[in-house]
């Protein structure tokens, strides 16, 4: 999964972009912590909280300057099928 998303950034003293908001869709989540980072050949990767409390890994791709969304992972529960 990647979708292309607006990612709102900290430039560094170093010029490093760290996100502190994306908007997905038509909604705006803040970065409530990053909770880890990597780098890759081709691109940035950060696994952060949202302000919703679920758990997302966007990355930067540095040469063509765009923000992906490739993982996302829910903080709430999903119901018992018992």
């Amino acid at each position: 999964m990647r979708i292309t998303i607006r990612t709102e950034c900290y430039a560094g003293h170093r010029g490093e972009q760290t996100p502190r908001a994306f908007t997905l869709e038509d909604r705006r989540i803040e970065v409530a912590r990053v909770l880890d980072q990597w780098l890759a050949p081709d691109h940035r990767y950060f696994k952060v909280e949202g302000s919703d409390g679920d758990i997302y890994i966007i990355r930067h791709d540095v040469g063509a300057d765009r923000w992906e969304l490739t993982m996302f992972s829910s903080a709430r529960a999903s119901p018992d099928s018992a």
